[in-house]
């Protein structure tokens, strides 16, 4: 129990869980012309995006990380915390604080359950195959829905953007190779780094079952996207294998529905079947998801 506390604690530290309030949530999908308000509960979520240093407290070194970009320069902004690993002398290590990139979806749902068991947290996800099971009752680390996403990108704003573009987001108009460090940006008032631009971010939720099948969402803008893709509401999907230079994730953490429920923080199972049940002819290039 001790070595799990500890583990959890420096987890913790390291991803720089911050509370995220309840709230109402106003969502538009420009594709199906569909909008509606989600209620939230409160939750928890990542101070910035999951980091390699984060990444190896649990996966071990990068060696996944097919990219090659050198590390930033930038200066990292005080207000985000240093998290430090020791090595076997008990020496501090910082923490790469790079996002990791590239990860796939399955990637990042299965580094959540990791970093849950190494935490003694029960895993949030449930994996068989491609086919991927939220319990929406655990206390594991996991994705957080697009109405999550949002709702915290925002923060309380209304507008495309939570701040003037170059104050807050590493963007195509810094003309960078790569990302950056992590929280060298300015934050939203709910105390989230890089909410928009430096990586995309997976998000728990299907892009849209009618047209893309099992394509997951994508959130936030990466480090070569021109403005008009680096707002709050853009949204974007891809593959859940795809392997995407520009793509990582943010950790968010909480119970946030009952047991065996199916639908929880603006996500619903039902929704998703009914969306991919068209009928009639299908517009071409439509690929309704299909269990």
């Amino acid at each position: 129990m001790a070595d799990e506390t500890a583990a959890l604690h420096e987890l913790i530290t390291a991803l720089g869980l911050l509370p995220i309030p309840g709230g109402t949530v106003h969502l538009r999908d420009a594709r199906s012309g569909i909008t509606r308000d989600e209620a939230l509960l409160p939750f928890t979520l990542g101070k910035t995006q999951l980091t390699r240093g984060m990444w190896d407290l649990v996966s071990g070194p990068t060696s996944n990380f097919t990219s090659s970009f050198p590390s930033s320069t930038a200066t990292a902004n005080p207000a985000v915390p240093m998290a430090s690993a020791a090595d076997d002398a008990g020496t501090p290590l910082a923490l790469d604080r790079r996002p990791a990139q590239p990860l796939t979806w399955f990637d990042a749902v299965g580094w959540c359950n990791a970093a849950s068991e190494l935490a003694g947290l029960t895993p949030a996800y449930a994996i068989a195959g491609r086919d991927v099971f939220w319990d929406v009752d655990s206390d594991g680390f996991r994705l957080p829905t697009e109405a999550e996403w949002e709702w915290a990108a925002r923060a309380g704003s209304t507008g495309p953007l939570y701040g003037e573009l170059p104050d807050i987001a590493w963007t195509f108009l810094d003309s960078l190779d790569g990302p950056q460090d992590v929280g060298t940006k300015e934050p939203n008032s709910f105390g989230l780094f890089d909410m928009i631009g430096n990586v995309w971010e997976w998000c728990w939720d299907y892009a849209d079952t009618a047209r893309y099948g099992d394509y997951r969402s994508l959130r936030g803008a990466g480090w070569d996207d021109r403005p008009w893709s680096a707002r709050a509401s853009v949204r974007r999907g891809s593959a859940p294998d795809a392997v995407l230079e520009d793509v990582g994730f943010r950790v968010a953490r909480g119970a946030v529905g009952k047991p065996g429920t199916m639908a929880a923080q603006g996500w619903s199972a039902d929704a998703d079947r009914n969306r991919a049940a068209i009928t009639g002819p299908r517009p071409v290039g439509w690929t309704p998801l299909r269990h």
